[in-house]
């Protein structure tokens, strides 16, 4: 994973990109002791399924290092901390606070709320599933608002899907999953453009997010109905 992680960041250190994108944080740098962390903890095995997010959330992995890391999900029940550094250039809004953040990060929560109540203890868990994002990359604009990656120009991001694309493809060849979940509409498109041409089923869930109102109604319950009409048993 270290390889590919140190490819993945050559391959993004020249990209630039332009209003209205003002800040770019990349945790796999400043954080990447959470990342590894969470990696060598859990990951160092084939996986039977890999749920994939679109990219880190000003306050889940942007602080810990960890997909969808909410501090105290990752800190109390993956049991993981480590040292955060900082961001080249932090907006004044969306301060890095590490495992010290005060603020939750709601999808983060349900995600891994839902992994702690279905399966009891992490190891379970990860036995069969890995959680990675697409991209790992944040973007904000000049208010602090949170700008996703199908929003940056066609120009800036066809390099970016490029590198994240390569990325991709060789974790799916180290972990080796049957199957690869995007959680959200993004992740299960790029998971299909990325991975055409492969045998691994390709599906997607609802995404935790609290922007989506069929989340708000009950997560869990949601995407294990999702997940059994792809054919995955819990």
């Amino acid at each position: 994973m270290k390889d590919i992680v140190s490819e993945l960041l050559a391959h993004l250190k020249p990209l630039r990109f332009s209003l209205p994108v003002t800040h770019v944080y990349n945790p796999l740098i400043y954080a990447r002791k959470g990342y590894f962390q969470y990696y060598e903890k859990y990951g160092g095995s084939p996986k039977e399924i890999i749920f994939l997010g679109m990219n880190p959330g000003p306050w889940g992995m942007a602080q810990t290092g960890v997909p969808f890391g909410d501090a105290g999900m990752v800190r109390n029940w993956l049991d993981i901390e480590a040292d955060i550094g900082s961001p080249e250039k932090p907006h004044p809004k969306r301060p890095v606070h590490g495992f010290s953040c005060p603020r939750g990060e709601v999808s983060g929560k349900r995600l891994w709320g839902w992994a702690k109540e279905r399966f009891g203890t992490p190891d379970l868990f990860f036995d069969r599933f890995w959680v990675s994002n697409y991209c790992p990359l944040v973007f904000m604009e000049h208010s602090g608002r949170n700008r996703t990656p199908d929003k940056i120009r066609k120009i800036e991001s066809a390099p970016l899907f490029a590198a994240c694309d390569d990325a991709l493809r060789q974790t799916v060849e180290l972990m080796k999953p049957a199957y690869l979940i995007g959680i959200g509409n993004f992740a299960f498109q790029r998971a299909r453009w990325a991975l055409d041409g492969t045998k691994i089923c390709i599906g997607r869930i609802s995404h935790p997010s609290p922007a989506n109102p069929r989340a708000n109604a009950g997560w869990g319950p949601l995407i294990e109905k999702e997940l059994k009409g792809q054919g995955v048993v819990i």
